[in-house]
């Protein structure tokens, strides 16, 4: 039975217990970090939207601003700190939650206001101890020390989910199939790509869900080839695909999947082949999902089962293998980012240890870079692109040129980029895939076929 309440006394406890496995000083140490700082935007009296500092959260459990948590790392004690009530603004925005409710609502051992604050702190420097914050945190900072020791503790023991933060993804990725297969329904009434946009965020409102884990990814066409396209403005009109990526968040949960389909339920020649080989490489790296599994070998395998289909569609020449391929780099020009990352409160979730830096092409973009472990969320993501920007380089080097065969390639530009995305729980035995919306291609052209018979006389739309 999962517990009632946030379980944020453990979490502090399991960074506690990081952080002093990797510190080198044996003194009292009081963990101290901020919540989301309030304000207006400039020129203006209009707030600004919150978001928690995901760390202050996993410690509290806390959603409000202007707060303040600290961990005593040997005493075991839990202070959540409030600010006091702002008798102008309770006309405004109503009553805070008081001490007594947010004692009874948050796995903390005390709940006090900001004022005792800098006084606790000051006593526990006067003992002797240090009181310790991680970059990017407000506040007392003649008094606290940044400590990138802590950092790395925090980003540890997020790294590993409880059951407790499992069913919130487990929640914020039923509400994400369900908006996906909203999306996928009903082309009767998405013209352009904003109006796909604006079909996921309203099914995942109305499920209960405000926040986006990021800004949907919406596109067509062509645009499908820009990994993290922006737009989300142009028509459909004319165009073989639509490909979106979005994820709903759930008490500030990410879920993050990509789907894409036939913007009129019919798969031509060209995209129905990549698209089996996308669906090919996710499906084997998924399978391929275990503790002790590294990141490195999965996305090692999503670029050999490209390449195996590619040439097999004469993309690449055959007077090639596969080995010789692998190492050439070539397929970085169609798969040029990670096959996937980790997942949690954050989108691309914190303790991958990537290293950006990496002079190997294959691997540089990689946000993941150590073994699974069971507790891990991770995304399998790979995709294939069409991208001229990418690409083009690739076949102009007289290096690489060899390997591509440019007049079957250019029967391929018009699918522009095709990407499927699933959230995948390291399990002890494997894996546990959460994500439930359809990825079969032929039961995907039928969703899509159905929308379309539906008409659009059939669907809420005012405009």
């Amino acid at each position: 039975m999962v517990s009632a309440k946030y379980p944020s006394k453990e979490h502090a406890r399991r960074s506690g217990g990081h952080f002093t496995a990797r510190s080198a000083t044996r003194k009292p140490t009081l963990i101290y970090i901020s919540a989301a700082k309030s304000g207006l935007y400039p020129y203006s009296d209009q707030e600004f939207p919150h978001r928690q500092n995901r760390y202050f959260y996993y410690l509290t459990g806390f959603n409000g601003p202007d707060s303040f948590v600290t961990y005593n790392v040997q005493t075991d004690k839990l202070t959540l700190y409030l600010p006091e009530i702002d008798f102008d603004d309770v006309m405004w925005s109503g009553m805070p939650v008081s001490l007594k409710d947010a004692l009874e609502l948050h796995d903390v051992d005390q709940v006090l206001y900001v004022s005792k604050l800098e006084h606790n702190i000051k006593a526990h420097l006067a003992e002797g101890g240090q009181v310790l914050t991680i970059k990017g945190n407000h506040g007392y900072e003649s008094l606290v020390t940044v400590s990138e020791t802590l950092m790395e503790s925090l980003d540890e023991a997020r790294l590993i989910k409880d059951e407790f933060e499992l069913n919130l993804m487990r929640h914020a990725a039923k509400i994400t199939d369900n908006s996906h297969y909203a999306v996928m329904s009903a082309l009767p009434i998405e013209k352009n790509e904003g109006h796909i946009h604006a079909e996921f965020i309203y099914h995942s409102m109305r499920q209960g869900s405000k926040h986006q884990s990021y800004d949907p990814v919406c596109c067509s066409g062509t645009n499908n080839s820009t990994l993290h396209y922006v737009k989300n403005d142009e028509d459909l009109d004319g165009r073989q695909l639509v490909l979106i990526d979005a994820g709903a968040e759930w008490k500030n949960y990410a879920s993050d999947v990509t789907r894409s389909f036939p913007i009129d339920g019919e798969w031509s020649k060209e995209a129905r082949e990549i698209y089996e080989t996308v669906f090919d490489m996710q499906k084997q790296c998924i399978k391929a999902v275990k503790p002790g599994a590294h990141w490195d070998e999965l996305h090692i395998l999503s670029h050999t089962i490209l390449i195996k289909h590619f040439l097999a569609l004469g993309i690449f020449k055959s007077d090639f293998s596969i080995e010789e391929i692998l190492k050439s780099r070539v397929s970085c020009s169609f798969l040029p980012h990670g096959l996937g990352h980790l997942l949690g409160l954050d989108t691309h979730d914190v303790g991958g240890k990537p290293n950006y830096l990496d002079e190997d092409i294959m691997f540089r973009y990689l946000r993941l870079r150590r073994d699974l472990q069971a507790g891990m969320v991770v995304t399998v993501e790979p995709g294939v692109y069409f991208n001229h920007f990418i690409i083009d380089p690739y076949v102009k080097d007289e290096k690489t040129s060899k390997f591509f065969d440019e007049a079957i390639l250019a029967k391929y530009w018009a699918v522009g980029g095709i990407r499927l995305e699933d959230d995948i729980i390291v399990t002890p035995a494997g894996y546990e895939n959460i994500t439930k919306i359809t990825s079969d291609i032929d039961e995907v052209a039928k969703t899509v076929k159905a929308g379309l018979k539906k008409g659009r006389k059939q669907f809420h739309c005012v405009v």
